[in-house]
């Protein structure tokens, strides 16, 4: 199958993104060209992504001095703790700024190797290839790196853009479908907030990407939903105004996942599902959009069986919990909580706009939960 190939291009950054069923083959030749004075790479691996595919990755790199990390995945591999264990490795094998570091694996691998990267000699250069659905149609794209606190997710930073992200869509056909339904959240959101034709496609090929994966489908989705991404971080990459509107539903989910301690019983996906879901009612509930939108979405839940609720992950009675956690989001400017509604499908409420004291959103929250 044809490789699709798109662009970030802003002021700060200019990178290939690679697209398709055997993408990896570029990798040598990519390397070559973005990083010519390279001479290690550190690969970081997800300990669970199939050995025939890490020495795929490894055969790309094979005439460089390549040193090999390996972890379990979780939110709690962003700590401090990790990346410091994994610099000061890296400063005895002396890598310097000329020198590569290649995430292999979904968000929380590249939030992690790229929090490294960042901050690295003040910052080195850094790959993405993302392994799982989500990070290929959204979280290898735009250069946000992170890492954990107490008070919730990635509230520890940098904006580190990449050299180059390859997507090898053959990584995907070792993921159970609860990561491509993750994935999915993020494709869903991309139509939610700016383009009705997309979710008009979606609505007809939710099928063929969720259940059937079927490959050219799958391709169309991550190319589709990668335009987008790079259409709102080109415009704001600093996270300054627009790019806000990708935070759709994210809220809302960041709260949820920091109430359950991270714990692997939701997963981003299923965060992001049900907090697009609450935003909707939400957005419902304030006359924001119309009964007929916010119907076209229950059922389009429905018929896919998407998550949708809290009493499913028992977290029905921590709404407390969950609007303490919002309290801490990085997109607040003052005391109240900046959230993103929808107008519409494919248009959504300007960055700003809705702002609600955490006591508004707890009553909210428990009138459409």
């Amino acid at each position: 199958m044809k490789i699709s190939k798109t662009k970030f291009k802003n002021n700060n950054a200019n990178y290939s993104i690679l697209i398709g069923l055997g993408a990896i083959k570029n990798l040598k030749k990519q390397i070559a060209l973005v990083c010519p004075d390279s001479k290690k790479v550190a690969l970081i691996f997800d300990k669970k992504i199939p050995d025939r595919l890490k020495n795929k990755v490894k055969q790309q790199v094979k005439n460089y001095k390549v040193c090999v990390y390996q972890y379990s995945v979780s939110e709690k591999l962003k700590s401090f703790k990790k990346v410091n264990q994994l610099n000061e490795s890296l400063l005895k094998e002396n890598f310097n700024r000329n020198d590569v570091i290649i995430a292999v694996g979904g968000g929380v691998i590249g939030d992690f190797a790229g929090f490294v990267a960042s901050i690295l000699k003040r910052g080195i250069n850094f790959i993405n290839l993302p392994s799982t659905l989500l990070s290929q149609v959204d979280a290898s794209i735009g250069g946000k790196t992170g890492i954990n606190s107490k008070k919730g997710k990635n509230l520890i930073g940098t904006f580190h853009q990449p050299k180059l992200v390859i997507s090898d869509t053959e990584f995907l056909k070792s993921l159970p479908k609860r990561e491509i339904v993750c994935g999915f959240a993020e494709i869903l959101k991309h139509a939610f907030i700016c383009d009705k034709k997309f979710f008009n496609w979606i609505e007809r090929n939710a099928k063929k990407i969720i259940e059937k994966r079927d490959e050219a489908t799958i391709n169309s989705a991550i190319f589709k939903s990668c335009k987008i991404k790079i259409s709102f971080v080109t415009k704001d990459e600093k996270e300054k105004g627009s790019r806000a509107i990708l935070n759709f539903g994210h809220t809302f989910a960041h709260g949820i996942e920091a109430s359950s301690n991270f714990s692997k019983k939701i997963n981003h996906g299923e965060a992001v599902l049900i907090g697009m879901f609450l935003a909707t009612k939400l957005s419902r509930q304030k006359k924001i959009c119309s009964p007929s939108t916010l119907n076209k979405i229950i059922n389009f839940y429905k018929k896919n069986n998407l998550p949708n609720n809290l009493k499913k992950y028992s977290l029905n009675k921590s709404l407390g919990k969950i609007v303490e956690h919002m309290k801490s989001d990085k997109k607040n400017k003052d005391s109240k909580i900046s959230l993103i509604l929808l107008n519409q499908i494919g248009k959504t409420t300007k960055p700003g706009a809705i702002k609600m004291t955490p006591e508004q959103v707890k009553i909210a929250l428990s009138k459409i939960t």
